[in-house]
Formats: structure tokens, sequence, C-alpha cells
């Protein structure tokens, strides 16, 4: 069966049945959308502030690769598997969006029998959260260019301008447009662009915002333009955009409850895209989930490079957050892809390539162990063409590394799959404590910063950037140097270029461009060709998306 074949299968609980049955919530903390997802009240999160927290475990895994290596059902199967075990476990993960919904995945709420559901629901609208936070953004566009309309009193300089308009679709020809056109009463000509809601600022304030009122702080943090003459910053509250702002966003920064196919509760909640943001749900989900579990499994998008050095370096530092442990998802498909194989003869078995492809894996365990502390276990993540050959290959390979692994079959046998890798994390939770810490001090350059990262967690010999680029770094560290930086770059390879797989090293990270998101509390460096609105690709999933004679979604994955 298709992955929503088995999640249309599946009863479900109500949701305040759940909520009062698995986590004591009352139905009066929760507003339902339908009987199946609802989300929670602000003022129940404050009551449970004082609570003790539960363990944090941090999901993630070696560098994607197109054959995609299922890190969101490992997320779910762990934290099933625990329930399973008799443990009081939670689920936090990011909200899908519909870019990548219609373009390449078709879907992202977990695969075959770890799921997370309403899996329609939740693929396609969900509670609004998305068109709440591109509304919020796009009221900012407008509010600029009515300002500029009105005889721009604080004389924004048109060629500066930083905020673009966004929306939740894939559509890579409208990245660049000018705007304004048609005469006088329409504007003053301008470039303009727009990125997916995922990218948008508004998303990772979102989710990094502890209240509503440190939410509307930081929206008018943000940074949106510069003088003509003096080059001054110009805010949002400049233009008093936060307070509606706000008001378009209240309701998006209370948790989504759902559940998973075996009835574990789910916070799904907020999404800032991966690449140039912290790719992480939301803080306020994974804070009110460790007050409500023993155990929260939770996801850090991509690679342990991009995911989850930004989730313990921006999300950890930002919120108080302290993993127990991570998990590093990997398959044999994904290992012989590093290897050399192409995409087409991934079901071949070839253990020279997949001896070569353990190099990639072998450095994202080093970073989370060496540079941040943490205990670690190797998840490998079942596939039908997987060899026993290749599997005893795999484990002795991570065993060699001082490293506990075990093989999950989530997928197709649901928590029963998972129980030896939950029994490895509680072990090691129990056993191996964490010593994290970050990578860098709040101290240092944010050229420092930088550079640490390319040399400690991509391998890199240095950092590049023309004199003009270096010039906003020193500008940026003059004034918020206390920030965390958020390296944009490809999520396929520990270098800017997609195609250099494995575990690169010598190689130089080129920063083309350097921005501040300064509500958010970070600066972001862009490298190499990375684009913040996605374009299909030649077959979409849109094409097989479609509605059946009975009403019923299909071609959802």
């Amino acid at each position: 069966m298709t992955d929503l074949e088995i999640a249309e299968r599946c009863p479900l609980q109500r949701i305040t049945d759940l909520a009062a049955e698995r986590l004591g919530i009352a139905a009066e903390h929760l507003d339902p959308y339908g009987h199946y997802k609802a989300k929670l009240s602000l003022d129940y999160i404050d009551s449970v502030a004082d609570r003790p927290d539960g363990k944090l475990i941090l999901v993630t895994a070696m560098s994607p690769t197109p054959a995609g290596e299922g890190k969101t059902t490992t997320t779910v199967g762990l934290g099933d598997a625990l329930n399973r075990l008799g443990h009081k476990a939670m689920v936090c993960l990011r909200e899908p969006a519909l870019g990548p919904c219609f373009g390449m995945k078709g879907g992202a709420a977990g695969g075959g029998y770890s799921q997370v559901v309403p899996m329609h629901d939740i693929n396609l609208h969900f509670t609004g959260d998305m068109h709440a936070v591109a509304s919020a953004h796009n009221l900012l566009s407008a509010l600029i260019d009515n300002h500029i309309h009105y005889d721009n009193p604080f004389r924004l300089d048109l060629r500066r301008i930083h905020w673009r308009r966004v929306m939740d679709l894939n559509d890579r020809i409208l990245r660049n447009i000018v705007v304004g056109l048609g005469g006088t009463g329409n504007g003053f000509p301008r470039e303009d662009g727009f990125d997916i809601v995922v990218a948008s600022e508004v998303m990772a304030v979102l989710c990094l915002a502890s209240s509503l009122h440190d939410l509307r702080a930081r929206l008018g943090d943000m940074l949106i333009g510069h003088t003509r003459v003096h080059g001054e910053p110009v805010y949002a509250s400049s233009l008093h955009a936060e307070g509606a702002m706000t008001v378009l966003l209240r309701e998006a920064l209370r948790p989504n409850l759902v559940q998973t196919l075996e009835r574990t509760p789910a916070f799904v909640h907020g999404g800032p895209f991966a690449n140039i943001a912290h790719g992480c749900n939301s803080a306020i989900a994974t804070r009110t989930a460790l007050k409500l579990a023993d155990y929260v499994v939770t996801e850090a998008g991509f690679g342990a490079d991009l995911g989850a050095e930004k989730f313990l370096d921006i999300k950890c530092r930002k919120t108080g957050l302290r993993p127990a442990a991570a998990v590093v998802v990997a398959t044999v498909r994904a290992l012989k892809y590093h290897g050399g194989v192409d995409k087409q003869s991934l079901a071949v078995e070839n253990l020279g390539a997949l001896e070569r492809g353990m190099r990639n894996l072998r450095r994202h365990v080093q970073n989370l162990r060496q540079h941040f502390g943490l205990p670690v276990v190797v998840a490998i993540n079942h596939f039908a063409a997987d060899t026993d050959a290749e599997i005893a290959q795999v484990k002795a390979a991570v065993e060699a590394l001082g490293v506990p692994v075990a093989v999950a079959r989530h997928w197709a046998e649901g928590s029963a799959g998972a129980e030896e890798l939950a029994r490895l994390v509680i072990d090691t939770i129990a056993t191996v404590p964490s010593e994290f810490r970050f990578l860098y001090a709040d101290t240092t350059s944010l050229w420092d910063k930088l550079t640490t990262i390319a040399t400690r967690i991509y391998g890199c010999s240095e950092v590049i950037a023309d004199t003009k680029v270096r010039a906003q770094i020193a500008e940026f560290s003059a004034s918020h140097g206390h920030f965390p930086v958020c390296v944009a770059k490809t999520q396929y390879s520990f270098s800017s270029d997609p195609d250099l797989r494995g575990a690169p090293s010598g190689h130089v990270l080129p920063v083309r461009e350097v921005r501040l998101a300064r509500g958010a509390g970070f600066m972001v460096a862009y490298c190499g060709n990375m684009l913040t609105m996605p374009g299909l690709p030649r077959t979409p999933a849109a094409e097989r998306i479609d509605i059946d004679e009975r009403g019923r979604i299909v071609g959802l994955s």
C-alpha cells in the first residue's frame, strides 16, 4: 500500500480524547480543527512551565541523497517504539510546506507504518500556519511599498530594500521581478522577487519566539532596508508593522497537536527553511513537549552538518534546550551513493562503494561527538534491497567507531521495528552523560564563527569572500557580533558543490552574500548557488496528486 492508503486505513483517536488519555490535557485547553488535530492554548503552556523537563533526543542524518534517507520516518518510529516499551514519549516535527509537497517530495509526514496523521491534512494547509506566515510577511511588503508611494518619509533606498515577497509554492519565474509598473497610481517601479514561505524571516521568528510579546518584539526588529543618504537601517517597527503582523500570527504561535499511526502524541509546528534558517520545529512546541513527556524525539532538517549544527548552535543557544543524545540516520543506499554509485544502481550490492561512502557517515558522527559532546546512536534505516552482507559491513564499521548501532525496520513494521533502536537510545542516555557544548562562543567574531563551522564541520581549508562581503560581515560584527551564524548552502554535500559527495576535505567555502536576520537573531551567509525560491522538477509530484471518483485524495506520499 502507499503511505496515504496506510494512513487512511488506520483508525484515529479523537484528538481531545488522546490529549486527555496520553498527556492529561483537558479539552478546554484545546481548539480542535476537526476531530484529529488541535491547537494548544498558550495559557496552558504557561501553566506547565514549572514542571521538570524530559529527555530531548535529536534525530539527524548523514548527507541527504536523491534516494531519501527517512529521517522523519525514523523520528516517528523511535517515538512510537519508546511508547511501546512503556515510556511516555512525544514527537516534535516541522510542518510540511506546499512547495516541496507538489514539487519533489509529494508529502513529508513520515512513511509506511511510521507516520503522523491525518496525513493529507498535515501536508495540505493543515491549521493555516503557513498561510498566516505568508499573510504577515506580505503585509509588511505592502506596507513598505505604501510607505514609498506616500512620499517615502524614511527615504528608503529602493535599491537596498531587503524585504521580498513570499508564496507557499515553488515558482522559479517569480524569483526576480519588477513591481510598480503601469503608471504613478501603482507606486514606484523597482526590482523585487518572491521567496518560498518557509524562507521568510517571519517563519524563523515564529519558531524561536517564546511568547506573543517576544514574537511582537522580534517582528519589529526585522531589518527591511536602508535609507538613501546615510545608509541607516530601517526596521519593521519603523513602519509600525509589528502589531498587525502579530495579530495575523496569534493563532499560528500555538502548537498543533496530532498523533502517529500508533497514537503517540505529536506536535507538528513551524518549519523554517533548513538551508537558510535553523530548519527545525518551533521552540515553543519543543519546550512544551518536554514538560509533558519523559522522552521527546525531534528532528533537524537535512544532514547533521546543516540541520544538527543549526539546531545546536542556533535553536539550543537561544532557547536553553539541551539534547541528551543524537540519533544519526543512515541507509545502505545513501552510503553507496556517497561511495560513487549512481541513483539507478543503488539496489545492487556494492561493498566497495559502501566502504567508500562510510566516510560521510563517519564525519557526521565524529562531528557530533567531538565538537558538540553528544552521545550518538546510529540508526540504519532498512530498505528491502539491502543485503545481509551490506548491513553487516555497515554495523561493523559503525561499531569500530565505538558507537551503538541498530537496524531499524519501522517503515515496514511500525514501532516493533524500532524497538532495538529505542532500547539503545535509552541505554545510551542512561550510561553516557551528555557533555553538550556549542561549536563557538558568543564572543567570537562573526567571521571566525563562520570559519569555525567551515573548517571543523565541513572540512574546509578556508572561507573566501570578496572585499564587499568581508566589510559587511565586519559591520554586522560591530553591532551584532554576539549573533550565531547560519550557513546557507546545499544540503547534498559538506561543500557548497552538490555534486561533491562523500567527505571532501581541503575545499574552500565561497560566501557570495550575507544578510542580517535581526529579528530571528542570526547572520545568514549564502554560499554557492543557494536559492530561496525553488523551482519544480521536470516531473513534479503535483502531476500525480488528484481526487478520485469517491472524493478521496490520491498521490500524496
